[in-house]
C-alpha cells in the first residue's frame, strides 16, 4: 500500500510542478507601463500585507487549538476497549493542515496580485490575451490548492500509518487524519470570513459613494476606497475562495477515509486499507485531469468567452469520468464483500454530475444571458425596493433546483454504494463520501476557472485608474462579467459537496461516538436540531452585520475625503485621494469581525458533544439543511444582482448613470455581503462544525 500511497503523492506533485509553470508563464508577460505598474503595486502591498496580519491572528488560534488536541485527545473505540493516546500526532497532522492552507492561500494570492496587471495589459492586445493570462493566474491557485491538499494527505497517511505505525486499529489512524482536515477547516472559515469582510466593506463604500452619491465611474482613481476594494477582490476572492475549496477538497477525501474504517471492517486489513486510500486515488486522477485540461482553455477572438472555460471543466469531468473506471475495478476487484465494484464508479459518477448540474444551476439564475438576471434588471426600472425583491425570490427559487440535484446524488450514490456492498452497514453512506470527492475530483480546475474572475475584475480596475482607452475596459468588464458566473459555479460547487461531505462525516462521527439510531421523540435530540438549524442565521447575521457596520466607516471616510480634500471629486490635476485610510478601515475590520462568527462555530460543537452525543447530532442535522439552503441562496441572489448591474452598465435599459443604474448598484451592494461574505461562509461553516465533532468525539463518549 506504501507504493500507492506514494503514488497519489507523486500526482499532487504534477499538480504543483504545473502551477510553477504558469506562475512562471505569467511572470514572464509584459506587465505594462510604469503607471499601471505603480497601481498594481499598490494593490498587491495591501494585499499582501493583510494576509501577513491575518495569519498572525491566525497563528494564535491554531497554537491553542494544537495544545487542546495534544492534551485532551485519546482515542477510544466507540464499542468498548482501551483508550490509546493519539493526541499530539493528531496535533501534528492539524497543523500540517492549517500550514498547507495557509500555504496555498498565500501562493495563489502572490501570483494573482502579478497576474491582475499582466492581463490589463493582454487586454490591450485582444480578449483572448487577456483571457488566456488571467486563466493561467488563477490555474495556479487552482493547482496548488489541490497539489498541496492532496500531497499533504498522502503524506499524513504515510507518516501515520504506513511508517510510524502509531495506532492499529483503522477507526483511529483515521481519526489522525481527521485532524488535517480541522486545520483546513478551521483556517478556510477565518480566511473566508476575514476576506469577505475586507472585499465586501471596501465594495459597498466604493459603489455607494462613488457611483450613486459622487457619479463617478467604477473604479475611478479619484474614488479613495478603490484601492481597498481591489486589494479585496485578492483577500476575500482569491486567497478566501481558494482556502474555502482547499477545506471543501480535504474534507471530501477525509470523510470516505474514516468510513472506510467500518465500512470494510469485515474484508481484512488489506480491504480496509484499500477503502481508506481509494478516496485519495480518485483525486489523484483528477489532479491529473485537471493538469490536461487547463489545455484545452483556448478560444479565438470573437467567440464565447464562457466556451473557452467550459471547455476546460468539462474536460476534465471527462477525463475523471474515464479514468476512475479502471481504478476502482481494479483496485477493489478482490476486496472481500465487494461484489459490485462498479457500483462505487456510479456513487462517483453521480457526485460529479451533481456538481456540474448544480453548477448550470447557479450559471442560470446569475449570467445575464438568461431570464432571472434580466428580471431583476427589468425590476430596477421601478427602483431599488424592487430590485432587491426580485433577487430575493430569484435566489431563493434558485435553492429549489439545486436541491433537487443533491438529493438526486444522495439517493443515487446510496443505492449504488448499497448495491457495490450489499448488507454491509454504511456502504451506501461510503457511497455518498465518494460522490463529495467526485464533485470535487477536478478542484484543480473548478478554483482555476474561479480564481480567474477576481484577477478579471482586478484587471479592470487598473485599466480605469491607469487610464486606458475605453476597448480596453470592455473587454475587461467582459472578462469580469463571466468570472461573476464562473464564481457562481464555484461556490455552487463548494456548497454542494459541503451538503454531501457534512452527510458523510456526520455518519463517520455517529460511529464514533456509538449511536445507531437518531431519536426525534429524544428532547435532547430536539433541542440540538433547532439550535442547529438557527446557528447559520446567527451566523450570516453577524458576518452581514460587520460588513454593514465597516462599509459604514468606509462611506464616511469616502465622503470625509471628497470634502476635506480640495479638488477630488473634481479630478484636479497632481489631487490624490488617501487611499491607505481605506485600506486600514477595511484591514482593522476584518481582523476584528471575524473572530466572533468563526470562534462560535469552533466551539459550540464542543460545548453540546460534552452535554449530549445525539443532542450534538441534532445540531449538526440541523445546520447541515438550513446551512445548504442559505448559502444556495445567498451565492445565487447575490451573484445574479451583481450581473443585473453590469447588464445595465453594457447600455441596457438605458445604461449607467440613470436612476435605473442606481437601482441596480443598490441591489448589489445588498448582494456583495450574501455572495462573497455570509453565503459561501455557510459551507465551511457546516463541515468545520462536522469535523470537528470526528475529531473530538473521544472527550464526548461516556
Amino acid at each position: 500500500m506504501e507504493y500507492w500511497a506514494l503514488a497519489t503523492g507523486g500526482a499532487a506533485i504534477v499538480g504543483l510542478i504545473m502551477a510553477f509553470v504558469y506562475a512562471g508563464m505569467v511572470t514572464r508577460e509584459d506587465p505594462g507601463d510604469e503607471k499601471m505598474q505603480s497601481i498594481a503595486g499598490a494593490i498587491r502591498e495591501g494585499a499582501m500585507a493583510f494576509i501577513r496580519r491575518e495569519y498572525q491572528v491566525l497563528a494564535g488560534f491554531v497554537v491553542i487549538v494544537f495544545a487542546l488536541i495534544t492534551i485532551f485527545i485519546w482515542y477510544k473505540p466507540p464499542l468498548g476497549g482501551e483508550s490509546t493516546y493519539t493526541g499530539i500526532y493528531t496535533a501534528i497532522a492539524y497543523l500540517f493542515g492549517a500550514s498547507c492552507s495557509m500555504a496555498a492561500g498565500f501562493i495563489g494570492m502572490n501570483i494573482a496580485t502579478k497576474a491582475n496587471v499582466r492581463t490589463t495589459h493582454g487586454a490591450e492586445r485582444g480578449t483572448m490575451d487577456a483571457l488566456v493570462i488571467a486563466f493561467r493566474g488563477g490555474a495556479v491557485m487552482g493547482l496548488t490548492v489541490a497539489g498541496l491538499g492532496l500531497l499533504g494527505l498522502s503524506l499524513v497517511y504515510l507518516i501515520f500509518v504506513v511508517w510510524w505505525k502509531v495506532i492499529t486499529d483503522p477507526a483511529g489512524q483515521a481519526s489522525i487524519i481527521a485532524g488535517f482536515s480541522l486545520g483546513a477547516s478551521s483556517v478556510a472559515l477565518f480566511a473566508r470570513v476575514g476576506g469577505g469582510i475586507y472585499t465586501k466593506a471596501a465594495d459597498v463604500g466604493a459603489d455607494l459613494v462613488g457611483k450613486v452619491e459622487a457619479g463617478i465611474p467604477e473604479d475611478d482613481p479619484r474614488n479613495p476606497a478603490v484601492i481597498a476594494d481591489n486589494v479585496g477582490d485578492n483577500v476575500g476572492d482569491v486567497a478566501g475562495m481558494g482556502a474555502d475549496l482547499y477545506e471543501s477538497y480535504v474534507g471530501s477525501i477525509v470523510a470516505p477515509i474514516a468510513l472506510a474504517a467500518t465500512v470494510f471492517a469485515l474484508s481484512g486489513s488489506d480491504g480496509v486499507m484499500k477503502g481508506m486510500l481509494l478516496p485519495m486515488m480518485i483525486a489523484g486522477v483528477g489532479i491529473l485531469a485537471s493538469v490536461i485540461a487547463t489545455f484545452f482553455v483556448r478560444a479565438k477572438e470573437g467567440k464565447h468567452l464562457s466556451r473557452a472555460l467550459n471547455s476546460g471543466s468539462y474536460a476534465a469531468a471527462f477525463l475523471t469520468t474515464i479514468g476512475t473506471v479502471p481504478l476502482v475495478l481494479l483496485w477493489l476487484k478482490d476486496v472481500q464483500d465487494v461484489q459490485h465494484p462498479i457500483g462505487f464508479w456510479i456513487a462517483i459518477v453521480a457526485g460529479l454530475a451533481a456538481g456540474l448540474a448544480i453548477g448550470w444551476v447557479s450559471e442560470f439564475y446569475t449570467s445575464d444571458k438568461y431570464g432571472p438576471v434580466k428580471e431583476i434588471a427589468n425590476a430596477a426600472q421601478t427602483g431599488p425596493a424592487t430590485t432587491i425583491l426580485s433577487g430575493i425570490s430569484q435566489g431563493m427559487e434558485s435553492t429549489a433546483g439545486a436541491i433537487f440535484f443533491l438529493v438526486a446524488a444522495i439517493a443515487g450514490a446510496y443505492i449504488a454504494g448499497d448495491w457495490a456492498m450489499p448488507n454491509i452497514a454504511n456502504s451506501g453512506v461510503y457511497g455518498i463520501a465518494l460522490a463529495a470527492i467526485g464533485m470535487l475530483s477536478t478542484t484543480g480546475m473548478t478554483v482555476s476557472v474561479d480564481a480567474y474572475g477576481p484577477i478579471a475584475d482586478n484587471a479592470g480596475g487598473i485599466s480605469e485608474m491607469s487610464g486606458k482607452p475605453p476597448e480596453v475596459r470592455r473587454i475587461t468588464d467582459s472578462l469580469d462579467s463571466l468570472g461573476n458566473t464562473t464564481a457562481a459555479i464555484a461556490k455552487g460547487f463548494a456548497i454542494a459537496s459541503a451538503g454531501v461531505t457534512a452527510l458523510a462525516l456526520f455518519t463517520a462521527y455517529t460511529n464514533a461516538v456509538g449511536i445507531d439510531n437518531i431519536n426525534l421523540l429524544k428532547w435532547q435530540t430536539v433541542v440540538g436540531l433547532f439550535l442547529g438549524g438557527m446557528f447559520p442565521f446567527l451566523f450570516s447575521s453577524m458576518a452581514i452585520k460587520a460588513v454593514g457596520q465597516a462599509a459604514s466607516n468606509m462611506i464616511e471616510e469616502v465622503r470625509r475625503q471628497f470634502r476635506d480634500i480640495p479638488g477630488l471629486r473634481e479630478g484636479k490635476e497632481g489631487v490624490k485621494p488617501e487611499y491607505a485610510k481605506c485600506v486600514d478601515i477595511s484591514t482593522k475590520a476584518a481582523l476584528k469581525r471575524m473572530i466572533p462568527p468563526a470562534s462560535i462555530a469552533i466551539v459550540s460543537p464542543v460545548v453540546i458533544g460534552l452535554w449530549d452525543t445525539e443532542a450534538l447530532a441534532g445540531y449538526l442535522a440541523g445546520a447541515l439543511v438550513v446551512g445548504f439552503l442559505i448559502a444556495i441562496f445567498m451565492a445565487n441572489a447575490g451573484g445574479a444582482w451583481d450581473n443585473a448591474k453590469k447588464y445595465i452598465e453594457a447600455g441596457n435599459l438605458g445604461g449607467k448613470g440613470t436612476p435605473v443604474h442606481a437601482a441596480a448598484v443598490v441591489g448589489d451592494t445588498v448582494g456583495d455581503p450574501f455572495k462573497d461574505t455570509a453565503g459561501p461562509s455557510m459551507n465551511i461553516m457546516i463541515k468545520v462544525m462536522s469535523v470537528i465533532a470526528l475529531v473530538f468525539a473521544p472527550l464526548f463518549i461516556r
